[in-house]
């Protein structure tokens, strides 16, 4: 897992740089797939604000060191499905008020009770914008930046498949579909893991079994393991699932001197079927989520754990819970 421009060389493409890198080292043998992180032209959170789908961000490469790339090794992108940056075409055509794009976002009354969206961040849940027809808040679940798509509206989905579809013939291997767990809003309920949101994981799937079987999807929800699991739906939704709990759960062993719980949590692992497995991880962008230890530890041993991560300096987020 790398960011397209942690590898750089004199004269080359950081994308031209890395290939270089990883066949000088001789790690064709040893790595199968290189995840890329988001590499198109992007305007906050490390790429993960993205501002054009199809493109390649001009200041790591092009298309063309992304296929070479996958000449030596399988590859996996980003689908960045939940939200696009307010800086994309897209959200400046909404603000003209161009159609189809004016109805891409969700527009939501600022009166409007929201307080049962479950919240992965403490930020605003809507961002005012001047558009043409005057003032209107938009929904933005991870930042004011990140504008959250509209998939009540078919055109939304029709050009998410034509992103997936893009990557497909770029070589990837995996498809991971970012922040899923959030995708579909609906006032008065929670907005994460909706029935709405399953159906788009399996139509997502279904494509790919018709157009690109050996592609398979990761889904990332950082949530609890029951919530987490639920993305493998009856086997006909992703094949891959991130391991969210392993994470905390070895932190926690490290800190207490304590691999029992851990251990005990390994121990009680399933999977639905042998066409799915677990995505291991010990970290990632987003650093060690903590959320997923509900249930699995004790309160006051959780907040031992975020107290001995302050006190050595390490950064803390917070989210905003449902009602609160």
């Amino acid at each position: 897992i790398t960011y397209a421009d942690q590898v750089r060389r004199d004269g080359i493409t950081p994308l031209q740089a890395l290939r270089q890198f990883l066949l000088d080292f001789g790690l064709q043998g040893l790595v199968n797939t290189v995840h890329l992180l988001p590499f198109y032209p992007y305007s906050s959170d490390d790429g993960f604000s993205v501002i054009d789908y199809l493109q390649v961000d001009p200041e790591v490469g092009n298309w063309q060191d992304v296929d070479d790339l996958g000449e030596s090794f399988q590859l996996m992108f980003d689908l960045v499905l939940n939200h696009i940056s307010q800086h994309s075409e897209w959200f400046q055509a909404y603000l003209r008020g161009d159609s189809p794009q004016d109805r891409y976002f969700i527009e939501v009354d600022p009166q409007t009770d929201t307080s049962a969206v479950t919240r992965p961040r403490s930020l605003p849940l809507l961002t005012p914008f001047e558009t043409s027809r005057g003032q209107r808040y938009v929904w933005t679940t991870f930042s004011d930046d990140q504008i959250d798509l509209n998939y009540s509206d078919p055109a939304v989905l029709l050009e998410m498949v034509r992103v997936l579809l893009e990557y497909v013939s770029h070589g990837a291997r995996i498809i991971r579909l970012d922040a899923v767990a959030y995708l579909w809003k609906e006032l008065g309920t929670s907005c994460i893991h909706l029935p709405q949101t399953h159906e788009v994981v399996k139509l997502l799937r279904d494509v790919l079994q018709v157009v690109a079987p050996q592609t398979l999807i990761l889904t990332e929800t950082n949530v609890p393991h029951a919530e987490n699991v639920s993305y493998f739906g009856q086997g006909d939704e992703a094949q891959m699932v991130y391991q969210f709990s392993l994470p905390p759960l070895l932190l926690d062993a490290v800190v207490n001197a304590d691999a029992s719980i851990l251990s005990n949590w390994l121990a009680g692992l399933e999977l639905p079927a042998d066409t799915m497995t677990y995505f291991n991880f010990t970290a990632s962008h987003d650093g060690i989520g903590v959320r997923p230890l509900e249930g699995l530890v004790a309160t006051e041993r959780l907040q031992r754990l975020v107290e001995w991560v302050r006190e050595r300096g390490g950064r803390v987020s917070t989210r905003r819970q449902s009602g609160l």
